[in-house]
């Protein structure tokens, strides 16, 4: 069967998002103009799943991603015209919901409503609150925080994605899986590679790791005005991976899109968030990065390859969400002559009044932003007086009315405190920390459905 892209020998790859809130326009781009075999959404963070689970539990029929429906609606028309079938984990922790969602925007559309499959199982709260288990970052027992914990979901695989794809779905969707696996699935299904075949799969979550942050490969988080110029970043288009039956890889975009693709964008996407280039832990295969090869062959087209694997640790990673206090938070700005001296007055005064008043925090600070907020005192002083300084102060605390009084305190600033303040803000949020656990991968038990919908 020659695929959309009209070459039997190459499958191409669009990443249509690289996090939950990202635009929408590239992905609409690629649906129409990038000769795609599948678009894949990669949608969630470390913390996103655990919102999501907040979201589920108000309401039953929530949890999956919020853009779902804007991102359905906008590209499954053109999806299932042109043949490109979607993957993405815009589940989050409802996939079901999600796809009786998308079945019913296809529906509101007046478009056939294709097959649609759901991967289940990365949900493991109720093992990793029976268990014995340690949080890795802290050794602490899971056990102490059982009260607090909102989520646990297991970084799941390929494999569940690759039988989903095997029985047609033309839309698959997917909670916690590793951001790799959403885009080595398809290579997997289409080239009929093994799932032991740790070689071709290092190569593999090479292409996914280049891909799962769309823009950033094209020139986003690349670009660095008069060292690291891109060109049009307000059109920036989304990555595509031409892929062969080797493993190897050319990375490209449309080709009126905005942006760039260099070996230097790739090389740096290709380090993102590693911690060991030699032993990238993903559930499929320990990854090796260190062989990898990266050719440009014309503008914007580079080639990839070198990637290898070996076989994967006996545990899968599980993110646990968990309830972690409370943060509340102020900010005034201040501007003109002496607008510096004037910032600093008013974080002392906050700072006097919060402990006058008996405001208990675990954590504190106080910044003014532009001057020290993110160095402190490691700068050198600066050369010349800001024109403009932004006081923020905030401070972590157990009870939500305590965090309230933080950003309460930076208000009065507007009558109580040094001349000119303005714009002042303030806000108190519930924080939702994340920390992981290791479980015996035999624990996990990830699957797949396919959904049946009347047209």
């Amino acid at each position: 069967m020659i695929p959309p892209n009209g070459n039997p020998r190459v499958i191409r790859l669009g990443a249509g998002a690289g996090y939950s809130g990202d635009r929408i326009e590239p992905a609409i781009e690629l649906a129409e103009h990038g000769q795609l075999d599948f678009l894949i959404f990669e949608c969630l963070a470390e913390r996103t799943i655990a919102i999501a689970q907040q979201a589920r539990r108000r309401d039953p029929k929530q949890g999956y991603d919020p853009l779902l429906d804007a991102r359905m609606r906008a590209v499954l028309p053109i999806a299932v015209k042109n043949g490109v079938r979607i993957v993405s984990n815009m589940g989050a922790a409802n996939p079901l919901s999600a796809a009786h969602k998308t079945a019913e925007i296809a529906r509101e559309l007046g478009i056939p409503v294709p097959k649609i499959a759901i991967v289940t199982g990365d949900d493991v709260l109720d093992e990793v609150l029976r268990g014995p288990w340690r949080f890795e970052e802290t050794g602490e027992e899971v056990a102490a925080y059982r009260d607090r914990i909102v989520s646990a979901n297991a970084y799941l695989g390929a494999a569940p994605i690759v039988g989903a794809l095997d029985a047609d779905a033309q839309v698959v969707l997917t909670g916690r899986v590793a951001d790799p696996a959403l885009f080595m699935a398809p290579l997997i299904h289409a080239f009929g590679w093994r799932m032991n075949d740790w070689m071709t799969l290092g190569q593999a979550t090479v292409i996914g790791h280049l891909l799962e942050c769309a823009g950033q490969v094209t020139g986003g988080y690349f670009a660095d005005p008069g060292l690291k110029d891109v060109p049009d970043l307000g059109h920036l288009g989304f990555p595509i991976g031409e892929v062969t039956a080797d493993g190897a890889v050319t990375i490209t975009k449309v080709v009126h899109a905005g942006g760039c693709v260099s070996p230097a964008s790739c090389k740096e996407q290709l380090l993102y968030e590693i911690h060991d280039p030699a032993r990238y832990l993903q559930p499929d295969v320990i990854a090796d990065l260190t062989g990898v090869e990266v050719t440009e062959m014309a503008p914007n087209r580079v080639r990839v390859t070198g990637g290898r694997g070996s076989p994967p640790p006996p545990t899968l990673k599980i993110s646990v969400g968990y309830l972690d206090g409370y943060i509340g938070e102020g900010q005034i700005s201040y501007g003109g002559p002496g607008a510096a001296a004037r910032a600093k007055l008013a974080l002392q005064i906050v700072r006097e009044r919060l402990e006058l008043t008996g405001v208990k925090t675990s954590e504190l600070r106080f910044d003014m932003i532009g001057v020290d907020s993110l160095y402190g005192d490691t700068l050198e002083s600066m050369a010349g007086e800001p024109a403009e300084v932004r006081a923020r102060v905030a401070g972590r605390t157990e009870l939500l009315a305590q965090a309230q009084r933080i950003g309460n305190e930076v208000e009065t600033l507007y009558t109580n405190g040094p001349a000119g303040g303005g714009g002042a803000t303030k806000s108190a949020r519930n924080v939702l920390a994340v920390q992981s656990v290791l479980l015996p991968r035999e624990i996990v038990r990830p699957s797949f459905k396919m959904l049946e919908f009347l047209t």
